[in-house]
């Protein structure tokens, strides 16, 4: 689904066609979007992020909630859709990407 394991606010920005100030507010209303950021500051999405993304603007956009009926609809229904993994999972899932991303590359420089 996913072609890079992390995406810049401007490229999921982009990818939805939601400006980027209303990507960070949303940081701010929904505490379970929470994009790592990388050495330099810049926040960095994952796949996990970007699914939470979709979800909200779906919410907000298409089903007509407000901000607050959002966050309280998908708090009620985390548990069942399992939008927080837990961090270790979350970290086997990265380092899978990781390595998965590393052997293309050797396979790339190999031949």
């Amino acid at each position: 689904m996913m072609e890079k394991l992390f995406y810049s606010i401007s490229e999921v920005s982009e990818m939805f066609e939601i400006p980027a100030h209303v990507l960070r507010y949303w940081e701010k209303e929904f505490p379970f979007l929470n994009p790592k950021k990388n050495r330099v500051g810049r926040r960095i999405y994952t796949e996990k992020e970007i699914e939470i993304v979709r979800l909200i603007k779906h919410l907000l956009y298409d089903e007509g909630y407000t901000i607050d009926g959002a966050r309280k609809k998908i708090l009620r229904k985390r548990g069942s859709i399992q939008l927080r993994l837990d961090e270790e999972g979350v970290a086997r899932y990265e380092l899978k990407k990781i390595k998965e991303e590393l052997k293309s590359i050797l396979k790339k420089l190999e031949g």
